[in-house]
């Protein structure tokens, strides 16, 4: 059994998470901006499907993506140096993240981005604590991902393309930003070999819990998220 969260209660050690599923911590009706700004300042993130109450999850390992462990392959290289690709920063935050709700996924029927979902991260994004990297080719949105960052860390949400290689591009400009930002950790939830692909790995949930309670509480640079140039990305 996991605990059930009623409004303003506490969420439960990360430790008493369920071994199977693998990560599940608690559950609660509503899912509000304030609820889930708590719950990533913790290292938790929610996951569920419409008509679920909302689940919370901290599986053990946790996937991520150090930032100095970033690998660009040879060809996405070139599609970064001919610039293909205009990206922008927070310049259509919603867009982006229906984007990802409409994106099929393999072995999963409808999104876990509800509406409930789409409007807290919102709301986070109106904070400045949810930020999307978008590529356009065109005038149109092609590709892009969404996450949140407190403090110096930030916890990647979804990606989604329309075109081959635009959410690559639009990763390693996040990976630069994080690292122009003095943010060393991408948190990718869960393991898939795509994301591995580019150097992400997995890291016990001690570990984790250990540097995101020191990561979210390091001061956020001030200035507004913007995109960099493609030098400083192939850096």
């Amino acid at each position: 059994m996991i605990p059930w969260l009623r409004p303003g209660a506490p969420f439960p050690p990360l430790d008493s998470a369920l071994d199977e599923p693998n990560g599940l911590l608690a559950a609660s009706e509503a899912l509000g901006p304030d609820r889930l700004q708590d719950a990533y300042r913790r290292g938790i993130f929610p996951w569920y499907s419409e008509g679920q109450p909302v689940l919370w999850w901290s599986p053990d390992p946790r996937f991520v993506l150090f930032v100095d462990d970033f690998r660009i392959a040879r060809s996405l290289r070139k599609v970064l140096a001919r610039e293909t690709f205009e990206i922008r920063v927070d310049s259509a935050f919603r867009a982006t993240l229906s984007a990802c709700a409409a994106v099929p996924r393999r072995g999963q029927e409808g999104t876990w981005i509800t509406p409930a979902i789409a409007d807290a991260y919102s709301a986070l994004h109106a904070r400045g604590l949810a930020h999307s990297v978008e590529a356009w080719r065109d005038g149109q949105l092609v590709g892009g991902l969404y996450g949140v960052s407190i403090g110096r860390m930030f916890y990647g949400e979804s990606m989604f393309a329309r075109e081959t290689d635009a959410s690559k591009v639009a990763l390693a400009h996040l990976v630069a930003l994080a690292r122009s930002r003095g943010m060393p950790l991408i948190d990718c939830q869960q393991e898939t070999g795509h994301l591995a692909s580019f150097g992400a790995r997995p890291v016990a949930r001690r570990e984790f819990a250990r540097q995101v309670a020191a990561l979210v509480n390091c001061a956020a640079p001030e200035d507004p998220w913007r995109a960099l140039p493609v030098e400083d990305v192939l850096r």
